[in-house]
């Protein structure tokens, strides 16, 4: 390992300490000591000091402490002939400039809180480009695809390229590779942020390219975003710092990107960008630390060439990545599935009250299709004009031995999926309230609604072909054509929900796992049944069912319930025997239908948070896109923090929308008739179910009994309004026994 590098990392290290310790005094200063510190609208206080250090910073009184570690952690400079190994020393300093990063950020916010945007994606008509510390709505939101893999890992990417045809070239292959990049620091006055909207690339969390901010230590929230994603998704305790770091390196695939020349600062940030094990790569010149021992393989890597720089990362990294390969003009990929299509860039569409677009999957016999063929019956893109909106008709054929009638609508929900994923193209809704807009740059591509058939097709055998041998699709633009499909499509649509809906428990003898999250809550195991859908929001017990027959190795096994040990909870010998070899022993029985005595695990990526309120004799409910205070005391990010590693929390328990109006709801607590609280945009989404299900619970005016926000957000707030409208929990049993 070359001395210049540790003594360029030692030397950074203690440049940025010294220049945070100034801004610090300054502020004690300028605001009182007890003035409020924080990233708006998160949890974990500062998250990378919270995590490894356990020191919850609240005050600017709170930032002296870290400040103090931080100038402790330095180690002598090197000077002359000094032989002790560098590595232990450089990366002392270089934790202690990431703590002084943190605390200069947050000392941003506090003297300049509209610096950074509060927001998915960037106002560029304002000028407001830089989005800071994510959001807890937006850290839930994405953490969930690092979860389900969706998401491989991120590439951290400060400085700038040459130009802004070499950072489009870098970043779109990452995105083509669906990884993230998280961007930060400038080079000679730009960022690759500012080159990117030179070459009118869509950033934003939505297309995975975030832009944290100008400067350096704004690559602190790329740290801080792994660091939550351990203490939220996989229970690590904050102040475990051996166990936080090791968790990064074997689950957060991550990488240093250093475009431009690399000063002291940025050599001090890859240096402590190492204790995660994410190595840095430059494209310059710079002393390299090749010996493996802390990343996977080696440490810091030098003169990489911008065309190789995607394939070098991710090798050195040890993440494997597959780019989808699919004979169509547009790239193609996870990461363009946030892109939006604005009114500027428009140039069709279908659906969206426009006109009529409808999606249909359906089983064929194996003589009746033709794998591959794709036929479109109407006009096409080249035969309509510029802002000429036309109806669209997609219909899926797919024959296969293992396929089933029951996989029909897992494969049509995947449409939207794999649509967006085109690069120019934007997708929103299913069945027959389907939107589709068409970006200009698409169409002076050469894109095709026939390339719609080529990806269905390519996508569906990659996916599928465990059921499937041959996918044909037919499109239609003519208008009795659309119509016609719409019709054929409701009747379908009615048959499946009815099925689905009809299920019970006790109408199947085998439940299904689903474990996808323990690659962050290792001990967090999810069954799903026709009546307790996976928490997530993501699988019901049909998907899980098809899941299993696409891939029988996966996380979706099935599970032979056996003895009933008690129905009115929710408790099976067969289930607890297969949590506790998958849990590894941590968890060795749970309740399907309450949230009072021993309730199903949790993990971080649930859609809602039930808590018990004692005051109100109920329970309430929370979703992850409401940010508010809620009556138990706790935001959704706190509770999800405090119960969602994988844990079984008496008194809690996260579940799905969905999940809410079921029959066994909490059904060993009292059921629906106990929730006496939620947000009111989780209540409008659910208003219809909730109405149906109150009637025939004989309760028919029991959604307007339900409190949100409007009300109140404290027991002592809502009750007077639950007693005025004389809601059912108030008359039960005490929820919390005797």
């Amino acid at each position: 390992m070359s001395r210049l590098v540790a003594f360029a990392a030692i030397q950074g290290g203690y440049n940025i300490v010294s220049k945070v310790e100034g801004e610090y005094q300054k502020a004690l200063q300028t605001y009182n000591a007890d003035t409020s510190i924080g990233f708006p609208n998160t949890a974990y206080y500062l998250p990378v000091i919270y995590s490894l250090l356990g020191m919850k910073v609240e005050t600017l009184e709170d930032m002296k402490k870290p400040l103090e570690f931080a100038r402790g952690l330095l180690p002598p400079h090197v000077k002359g002939q000094n032989h002790l190994p560098y590595l232990g020393p450089l990366l002392d300093a270089g934790m202690a400039a990431l703590f002084a990063f943190e605390i200069q950020e947050a000392l941003r916010y506090l003297n300049d809180p509209d610096f950074y945007l509060h927001s998915e994606d960037i106002d560029e008509e304002a000028g407001r480009i830089w989005l800071g510390a994510a959001d807890d709505t937006v850290f839930r939101k994405r953490g969930v695809e690092f979860v389900d893999g969706t998401a491989p890992g991120f590439a951290a990417v400060v400085g700038s390229a040459p130009d802004p045809e070499t950072a489009k070239m870098i970043v779109e292959e990452y995105q083509r590779r669906s990884l993230y990049i998280f961007c930060a620091a400038n080079q000679n006055g730009t960022t690759v942020t500012e080159q990117l909207l030179e070459a009118e690339v869509q950033i934003g969390w939505s297309t995975r390219i975030v832009p944290f901010g100008p400067d350096i230590s704004s690559a602190i929230f790329a740290l801080g975003f792994a660091n939550r994603a351990a203490m939220a998704f996989g229970g690590v305790e904050p102040g475990d710092y051996k166990k936080m770091l090791i968790y990064n390196k074997d689950r957060i695939f991550a990488f240093v990107n250093a475009l431009g020349d690399v000063n002291a600062e940025w050599a001090a940030a890859a240096a402590g960008c190492v204790n995660w094990g994410f190595p840095t790569l430059a494209d310059t010149d710079i002393p390299e630390i090749l010996p493996t021992g802390i990343c996977t393989y080696e440490h810091v890597v030098a003169n990489v060439s911008h065309d190789e720089m995607v394939q070098k990362s991710v090798e050195v990294r040890g993440l494997k990545t597959t780019v989808a390969s699919i004979d169509i003009p547009c790239a193609f990929g996870p990461a363009y599935e946030g892109e939006r299509v604005r009114g500027a860039d428009l140039f069709s569409q279908m659906g969206g009250g426009k006109s009529q677009a409808t999606e249909l999957v359906e089983m064929a016999d194996m003589k009746e299709i033709d794998d591959a063929k794709v036929e479109l019956i109407g006009k096409d893109i080249g035969d309509i004009k510029e802002g000429e909106n036309i109806p669209l008709g997609i219909y899926v054929q797919v024959a296969g031995r293992e396929m089933q009638p029951d996989f029909e609508p897992i494969l049509e929900r995947q449409i939207h999926h794999l649509i967006n994923y085109i690069q120019g193209i934007m997708h929103i809704g299913q069945r027959d309230i389907t939107w589709i807009r068409l970006g200009k740059p698409a169409v002076e591509k050469g894109f095709t609604l026939k390339d719609i058939g080529v990806v269905l097709h390519a996508k569906f055998h990659q996916d599928f072909g465990a059921i499937l041998d041959k996918v044909q699709v037919t499109l239609y633009t003519n208008k009795k054509d659309v119509d016609g499909l719409t019709k054929r499509a409701k009747a379908e649509y009615k048959q499946r929900d009815e099925r689905v809906e009809t299920m019970a428990d006790e109408d199947v003898e085998t439940y299904y796992s689903c474990t996808l999250c323990q690659s962050f809550a290792p001990t967090h195991v999810c069954t799903v049944s026709p009546e307790r859908t996976g928490l997530c929001g993501a699988y019901n017990w049909m998907d899980c069912k098809a899941s299993f027959e696409i891939n029988p190795t996966g996380p979706n096994q099935p599970i032979e319930k056996g003895e009933c040990l008690d129905p009115e909870l929710g408790q099976w010998k067969g289930v607890n025997e297969f949590v506790s070899q998958a849990s590894r022993g941590a968890i060795d029985h749970y309740n399907f239908y309450s949230m009072i005595n021993d309730p199903m695990t949790t993990c971080g990526c649930c859609e809602c948070i039930a808590a018990t309120l004692p005051t109100c004799n109920g329970v309430m409910t929370v979703s992850r896109e409401y940010a508010g205070e809620t009556p138990c005391g706790m935001k959704f990010t706190t509770l999800a923090g405090v119960m969602g590693g994988g844990a079984s929390s008496p008194g809690f328990v996260g579940h799905s929308k969905f999940n809410i109006t079921q029959k066994k709801f909490i059904k060993g607590d009292g059921g629906l008739l106990r929730m006496v609280w939620m947000p009111l945009i989780l209540k409008e989404e659910i208003k219809e179910r909730l109405i149906k299900e109150g009637k025939e619970l004989g309760v028919p005016d029991f959604y307007d009994m339900i409190a949100d926000e409007t009300v109140g957000i404290t027991e002592e707030e809502i009750l007077p309004f639950l007693q005025e409208k004389g809601h059912p929990a108030l008359s039960m049993d005490s929820i919390i026994g005797e």
